[in-house]
């Protein structure tokens, strides 16, 4: 399998981390006012501890447009949301929960984040992040016609979040991408063989993949990614790229498929630039959920408790 990473992404995930978490410490004081934050579930304790910001991911991302939304629709005019990346965001919550200090960033389900940390979102009233979304199997136009095999296993391809979380844990503690679905598919054969039930096996054709470098996505291809080239006969080839691109290409071609579409809200602005050049095979995984999320450890449980 051809995996295509981009190796510079931890040191500069790593470094933008330091600059969010140096723009919002302020020493001694930084640490009592989480303490005051944490106990009190007052509004301007916790504004004061977090430095009145929301640790954010990508700017583009339907995600973060869901968080400008709820700044505005809970009034919380004196509020930050940082712009940076998933990664970094993470980066940033690991040091707050090691040092039991209180963070706010926006969050989404599956995330190995919940896997690892006891985290919790933030009741959302008004609504401004929706309803729960899903991950969808998007195809480019004509793969139905030149690889059959391919376009029906990825019209079944569904899986649970619980499955995936098995593999983006084994990613986060070590584990190559590739290593960790193979180690899930050989765990997993039964629900394959429903996958792929039927279904002749392809003649080396090379299948492209696109996704983002989400550990939801990476977990997603790559199983996908094995399942074509070790029970299909496929070569598969997987492009890692940001969200514009991964939905261009599908659309104009460059890529046969992705299994990285989360609508109907994060990549809402991609799925109607595109319309009618692409076609959407239906949810692989059901139930994800976006919102602004904090350790358990901290007294708030609304993001109406933020104003003020």
């Amino acid at each position: 399998m051809n995996k295509k990473w981009m190796k510079t992404l931890g040191t500069a995930a790593i470094a933008t981390a330091l600059v969010l978490a140096g723009c919002s410490s302020n020493g001694n004081e930084g640490a009592n006012a989480g303490g005051e934050a944490s106990g009190s579930g007052g509004s301007g304790s916790i504004g004061a501890a977090v430095g009145h910001k929301i640790i954010g991911i990508d700017p583009g991302a339907g995600l973060m447009a869901a968080a400008d939304r709820a700044v505005t629709d809970y009034g919380l005019t004196d509020w930050t949301l940082v712009e940076g990346s998933s990664a970094a965001m993470a980066v940033a919550l690991d040091k707050a929960v090691k040092n039991e200090d209180p963070i706010i960033v926006t969050g989404w389900t599956p995330h190995w984040m919940f896997a690892k940390y006891d985290l919790k979102y933030l009741d959302d009233p008004k609504k401004s992040f929706g309803e729960d979304e899903e991950i969808r199997t998007v195809a480019r136009l004509g793969l139905k016609e030149d690889a059959p095999s391919a376009y029906a296993f990825l019209d079944r391809f569904e899986w649970t979040d619980a499955d995936m979380a098995k593999v983006m844990a084994a990613v986060q503690e070590g584990a190559e991408p590739a290593d960790a679905a193979a180690a899930w598919a050989e765990d997993n054969a039964a629900m394959i063989d429903g996958w792929v039930d039927g279904i002749e096996p392809g003649a080396g054709e090379t299948i492209k993949l696109a996704y983002v470098a989400w550990d939801s996505e990476i977990a997603s291809t790559n199983v996908v990614g094995w399942v074509l080239e070790h029970r299909l006969g496929y070569k598969t080839e997987l492009m890692q790229v940001e969200a514009g691109p991964m939905w261009a290409g599908v659309a104009g071609g460059d890529a046969d498929a992705m299994v990285a579409a989360w609508l109907p809200i994060t990549h809402k602005d991609y799925a109607e630039q595109y319309e009618g050049k692409y076609e959407d095979l239906g949810a692989n995984l059901k139930g994800t959920k976006l919102g602004l999320v904090v350790p358990s450890y901290m007294d708030v449980s609304s993001i109406e408790d933020l104003a003020g």
